[in-house]
């Protein structure tokens, strides 16, 4: 079983960066596939990007390919996600995910364990 607690959010202006980490327990964790997710108010819960166990294999949502990056360490248990450029439709709650599947997925229904989440707010 793994627990994810997400962190790093917060309240930036159009244009800047923040950094969202992902703290994991448990001892099988190099072996998720692990994804960021988001959900905008009034909106349903989207894919944003997937990093597969080893870290070689990545899927990035469309809407931020080119500004986002996901990283791993799995001798620290942690997934990272840079994002630059934001952008004012990028408010949202983001939430961490672990999913036991080999490859990056992207649907919701194929991750398992899920952090609460951590608000991104982009200010115009």
């Amino acid at each position: 079983q793994v627990q994810v607690v997400e962190s790093g959010g917060g309240l930036v202006q159009a244009g800047g960066s923040l950094r969202l980490s992902c703290a994991a327990s448990g001892r099988t964790f190099a072996s998720y596939t692990m994804g960021w997710f988001r959900q905008a108010p009034g909106k349903e819960r989207e894919f944003v990007v997937g990093i597969n166990w080893s870290g070689d294999s990545i899927n990035y949502a469309d809407s931020v390919k080119g500004r986002f990056t996901i990283s791993r360490d799995n001798a620290e248990n942690t997934v990272t996600l840079q994002m630059n450029s934001l952008k004012p439709e990028d408010t949202a709650v983001y939430y961490c995910a672990a999913s036991k599947a080999a490859t990056v997925v992207l649907y919701q229904w194929e991750y398992t364990y899920w952090g609460q989440g951590t608000q991104v707010t982009v200010s115009s």
